[in-house]
């Protein structure tokens, strides 16, 4: 059976997959020689970029594509993703990396705490909440983006982190995500008026300490019920990816565990709401990317509604390179190379299956239509929003879960396969 590269391939952490596995934990293979050449080659871009972004436009934006840089490289290294967990979840019951998600997401909500509640910021900003709007936008949005991620074979911040490393189905992915992203802005005028509720945010009643005290209580809960749910079933236990040995040069090569990946992260997002005052988010850029591109080829982007709306009209105004997200998108890309170079996995997958290809597009194009319905993805809907203490990041993560189950009935169409309970890994 063919499967699509691994975007987010599996990886051990004690902490977090304590509960029953139907076998004990392979141990992991040692890594490979260091890649010379992409190292080289990412340490250049990397170094040339900053020092381009810091003098045409300052020292704010060079920072959010460090941070972005720094996110590439712990995404990577942790192997932290999203559609992998959910498809363990789902398939077999194994919540490891849901618990990792619930550790990523209490540790980024103390910080969002801290920082919106006392209103701290840098380079002058005002740090802000993420709350979005309740209403048929944010279910079908995060429905067609589970589909979407399970097709695609990654995630938002998966399909960035794996273009990075050399995975070139997912570069098929992230195609059809601007695509799609681009599509939905085109036809804004489709969907921006459908039914929605205001956003509710916890603190809104209960301030900022209750927020975060409410929040903590849930995740507490999702923990809970992932270890018993993973109890009863019994599944696979997680594979390990190729690993340094020793805690230096495992911190330095890889892979870590999902615990140290989920805080490092958490400090990352927190020093991107700090610097920028807004949550880290992926998918607004590839909306930019792909109306750019609609423009450079004689279109006129600047006339749909998307971007004529108040909010959106100074992002494509401005140049790419001055926009928060695409910064650290690159930023991610850039740091995922750096990072699987170092680790000497990096490499181009070749001979992709149509199957496989077919999927990779569509997986991304209802990916980024679901992202722009639902007002984000996985990072700036259900990351920002648990995070900000907004419902909607809730109802996003539960919808998402839904759209997983689906996701994977689809998945034998194209040839791809999903755990079972009798394998040796999930």
């Amino acid at each position: 059976m063919t499967t699509a590269p691994p975007a987010e391939a599996p990886s051990r952490a004690p902490l977090l997959s304590s509960s029953p596995t139907s076998a004990p934990a392979p141990e992991a293979a040692p890594l490979p020689r260091v890649r010379t050449v992409p190292l080289v080659v990412a340490g250049l871009i990397g170094a040339a970029l900053t020092a381009y972004v810091w003098s045409a436009h300052g020292a704010k934006p060079a920072v959010l594509l460090l941070l972005g840089i720094g996110l590439g490289v712990a995404l990577f290294h942790s192997r932290f993703g999203f559609t992998f967990a959910w498809r363990q979840l789902v398939a077999v019951g194994n919540g490891t990396g849901l618990r990792a998600h619930a550790l990523l997401l209490g540790t980024t909500a103390t910080l969002f705490a801290l920082v919106i509640g006392t209103g701290t910021g840098l380079f002058g900003s005002v740090p802000a909440p993420s709350a979005g709007p309740l209403g048929v936008g944010l279910l079908a949005g995060a429905f067609l983006f589970a589909v979407g991620m399970q097709l695609g074979g990654a995630c938002a911040s998966g399909t960035l982190f794996a273009v990075g490393s050399g995975q070139s189905a997912i570069v098929l992915t992230l195609g059809g995500f601007i695509a799609g992203s681009t599509l939905a802005a085109w036809q804004y005028g489709l969907w921006r008026d459908l039914p929605a509720l205001d956003p509710v945010l916890f603190s809104d009643g209960l301030g900022w300490f209750g927020s975060w005290a409410v929040t903590l209580v849930l995740l507490a809960l999702v923990f809970l019920v992932s270890r018993l749910v993973q109890a009863r079933r019994n599944p696979p236990p997680v594979g390990a990816p190729p690993s340094a040995r020793g805690a230096l040069r495992r911190a330095v090569r890889g892979s870590w565990p999902l615990a140290a990946g989920a805080l490092v992260l958490a400090v990352l997002g927190g020093a991107v709401l700090l610097v920028s005052g807004g949550a880290w988010g992926i998918t607004s850029a590839f909306s930019l990317w792909g109306s750019k591109l609609v423009g450079a080829l004689g279109g006129s982007p600047e006339t749909w509604a998307f971007w004529q709306d108040p909010k959106n009209a100074p992002v494509y105004s401005g140049p790419v390179l001055a926009d928060k997200n695409s910064l650290t998108d690159i930023g991610i890309m850039v740091g995922a190379a750096v990072a699987s170079a170092a680790g000497g996995v990096w490499t181009l997958h070749r001979g992709i299956p149509w199957r496989t290809a077919v999927a990779a597009v569509l997986g991304g194009v209802l990916m980024g239509i679901g992202a722009r319905l639902a007002g984000g993805c996985n990072i700036g809907a259900y990351l920002a929003g648990i995070a900000s203490g907004s419902l909607h990041g809730w109802i996003w993560g539960a919808v998402a879960l839904v759209g997983t189950w689906a996701g994977l009935r689809l998945r034998p169409l194209f040839r791809l396969g999903n755990p079972k309970p009798g394998d040796g890994v999930c």
